[in-house]
């Protein structure tokens, strides 16, 4: 039972929103002044009650059982009721035993006042189960990568997509592929070292991200980026992907590492589409981590501003992981740093082939999600989409596809120069 002491006068719902995923499913209630409240869990069958004082039962809390749908994984329905005078009920009705995590969240950027429900499985999802989805090369070569899905209900801005292109995919240019990295003196010939890359889709769900002139949001950029890159890599031989998030909810920049690392990842590749206050910057950048303080001072105020994606997504603070909060806190990386910088040097010459460049180097700056010091990390700006012509492109799909092939083509050719180490654990072939 959680609850807070006092009556808080009547207040209005704002906006709800449900974000369904397969690791958690988020119920946000926004609102114009804090709300108390009260929960507690119910048998047979699974329920979560959720009382809500001096709240008004207005048009907006009564849409809220229309935002389920019957794919969520951990909601069969919600109802809304006045229980009784001032006390506003919510019943969550479950489709299988949850463990829930429910915080209130202060006003910041355009959100007001916040209570978030997350409802995690008792049983947490193992990222591991994401590498045994791999899709045939065939199934890659013909386009396995599927666009996303978008919410029904997007953050509160207004939205207008941008127009796409209807230009070809120009596969052709972007067909040959490096020879893949030679076999290491003394490794047994029946190991077949694959290669795990985890791809991270930046912001998401509650965090839209950068939002372009004609209303995209970076989060569908990023995300639809990221499908057709674990597509591309999955049809590679020696290559598998796994991505930290492979639809529209918010994932704590801790958590993407944490994936990363419980899959033993080789390499963590994060996705983002930049913003600035001009709309005439333009270009795409790599950048990686630094432990001496940023390499410019457009690259320290990128990297406050990705770093804020945990206020605006929401985490719940009371929440603390002690193993990973020692990770976070080890910066002794000068070796996983170094070879970053390789890898970026190697993605960002294939960019400048499909795009120009904002910087001709690899940058440096302090990003929390580079923060595995265990993992070479690089972050990948893949165009301005507060630049109107390049936010434009980010919604073309033939130029997602051309990014993803030339990120491809840049870590392929990293990895062709500096082949992998072995692994305690390996994959045979019997």
């Amino acid at each position: 039972m959680v609850s807070r002491a006092g009556h808080a006068a009547t207040t209005s719902m704002l906006a709800v929103r449900v974000w369904p995923a397969r690791d958690y499913t988020r119920v946000t209630l926004e609102s114009r002044s804090a709300v108390n409240f009260t929960h507690q869990m119910v048998r047979n069958p699974e329920r979560l009650v959720v009382d809500l004082e001096g709240v008004e039962l207005n048009e907006v809390l009564q849409s809220l059982p229309s935002k389920i749908s019957g794919q969520d994984p951990y909601i069969q329905l919600i109802r809304a009721g006045r229980n009784r005078p001032g006390v506003v009920r919510l019943v969550i009705e479950l489709k299988a035993e949850v463990t829930p995590q429910i915080f209130t969240l202060a006003p910041v950027g355009e959100y007001g006042h916040r209570l978030v429900l997350d409802l995690y499985p008792v049983e947490p999802v193992d990222p591991l189960l994401a590498l045994l989805e791999k899709i045939s090369p065939e199934e890659a070569a013909a386009g396995g990568a599927s666009p996303p899905q978008r919410p029904e209900e997007p953050p509160r801005r207004a939205v207008a997509e941008a127009p796409r292109k209807a230009e070809p995919t120009q596969q052709a240019r972007n067909s040959e592929r490096p020879e893949p990295p030679p076999s290491r003196a003394g490794d047994d010939e029946r190991v077949n070292r694959l290669i795990t890359i985890a791809i991270d889709p930046g912001h998401g769900g509650e965090d839209p991200g950068a939002v372009g002139a004609a209303g995209s949001f970076e989060k569908h950029v990023t995300l639809s980026v990221g499908q057709r890159l674990k597509a591309k890599i999955d049809a590679q031989p020696n290559m598998r992907a796994m991505l930290t998030r492979d639809a529209d909810y918010f994932v704590p920049l801790q958590q993407r590492v944490a994936k990363a690392r419980r899959v033993q990842a080789d390499l963590f590749v994060s996705i983002h589409a930049d913003a600035f206050i001009s709309p005439t910057a333009r270009g795409s950048s790599v950048f990686v981590l630094s432990d001496k303080g940023a390499s410019s001072t457009a690259a320290r105020w990128l990297a406050q501003k990705e770093n804020a994606a945990d206020l605006i997504g929401g985490v719940n603070l009371g929440v603390k992981d002690g193993h990973l909060a020692r990770t976070l806190l080890d910066l002794s990386q000068t070796a996983s740093i170094n070879d970053s910088l390789k890898v970026g040097k190697a993605v960002l010459g294939e960019l400048g082939g499909i795009n120009k460049l904002h910087k001709g180097q690899v940058e440096q700056a302090s990003f929390a999600v580079l923060k595995a010091p265990d993992i070479p990390s690089i972050l990948i700006e893949t165009a301005f989409i507060s630049n109107p012509e390049e936010e434009a492109r980010l919604n073309d799909e033939a130029y997602q596809d051309r990014m993803a092939e030339a990120i491809l083509r840049g870590l392929r050719r990293y990895f062709a120069q500096n082949p992998p180490m072995a692994k305690s654990k390996l994959a045979r072939l019997d």
